[in-house]
């Protein structure tokens, strides 16, 4: 895994065609997002050090004495999303059977075919299918909607399903240049499509917007995206359409609302007056919540930089695994 790692960070030809490949094959996946999500993986996850302290917090044996077979379904809305599900089963010394999303199938595919020419044994412990059937376990990552799928088809087995989450922010007035640049980062970064970009902002009474709403020269270029730049134009239409009250800085739409989820290039946010109970009321939200970034929360601009042991829905998958 440090040696995948390492590979992710080189500079290949044949990685950058695949990287190339994976963006002519899926236009959301710009080079600079599949960038940024390899370099989080090998940063972050597959380091020497952060490898070594994270397995040695859970019970693997060297040699499995009976490995189960276990699917995975990945979800495609970000480049090499289902990653850490795949690093989770291998090390657990399961064997991974991954259906892979069509709109990401083309990168890990490409690092797998790597980790074979390696190692030779790793083709007995990772394989791709089209359709999961005759697994022992289930990972299966989706929508609201597909998961009654997946516990229809996958309820009698162990599974971990996961379903729609989103993240917020909570902001108080104070936040420096640095900080609001960071948000901005938790809000745009692949394009607002991920379970830990921002979507809701929680304002404090009388919040001044204008500062706000200037950080975002980083990602302005993001709106000559043709596919970004339709969603913009169609829910821009709709808040004229339907009389609501907006702000935009020509890059997203800022709207006031309850709703924690939003449509891609929308940032919904709320006011609040008494944080203790705003924060009592986010407990509420838990099932739908993944990450929380503000002062005293996860700190701005990380969202996107999980730790290995930053589990999806806050469901230990290793321990999970070696409990099989």
């Amino acid at each position: 895994m440090v040696q995948l790692g390492q590979y992710m960070l080189s500079d290949s030809d044949e990685w950058q065609a695949a990287k190339q490949q994976a963006y002519l094959k899926n236009p959301w996946f710009i080079p600079e997002f599949i960038a940024t999500a390899t370099q989080n993986i090998a940063t972050h996850l597959l380091s020497p050090t952060a490898l070594t302290t994270w397995v040695q917090q859970y019970n693997i044996v060297d040699i499995p004495q009976a490995p189960k077979q276990v699917g995975i379904v990945m979800a495609g809305n970000l480049p090499l999303v289902g990653f850490h599900d795949f690093l989770c089963v291998y090390m657990s010394g399961h064997t991974a059977v991954i259906k892979l999303s069509s709109k990401d199938d083309v990168l890990l595919k490409h690092l797998v075919k790597k980790l074979y020419e390696w190692e030779v044994t790793v083709q007995n412990q990772v394989s791709f299918a089209e359709q999961l059937k005759g697994c022992d376990a289930y990972i299966a990552t989706g929508s609201n909607n597909s998961s009654r799928y997946f516990d229809y088809y996958f309820g009698k087995y162990p599974n971990i399903i996961r379903r729609n989450r989103t993240s917020i922010a909570v902001l108080n007035g104070t936040e420096t240049e640095a900080e609001l640049n960071g948000l901005a980062n938790d809000i745009m970064l692949y394009f607002g499509q991920g379970c830990r970009n921002v979507t809701q902002l929680y304002l404090p009474q009388g919040y001044a917007f204008e500062t706000l709403l200037q950080h975002t020269t980083t990602w302005q270029h993001l709106i000559d995206h043709h596919k970004y730049k339709n969603n913009y134009d169609y829910q821009l239409a709709l808040l004229l359409m339907n009389n609501k009250q907006y702000m935009t800085n020509g890059l997203y739409l800022l709207h006031e609302s309850n709703q924690l989820f939003a449509a891609i290039s929308v940032v919904n946010y709320a006011y609040y007056s008494d944080e203790d109970a705003l924060r009592q009321m986010l407990t509420h939200h838990g099932d739908n919540v993944q990450c929380i970034v503000g002062k005293g929360y996860l700190t701005f601009g990380t969202t996107q930089q999980p730790s290995l042991t930053d589990y999806a829905d806050g469901v230990d998958t290793m321990a999970w695994l070696t409990a099989l």
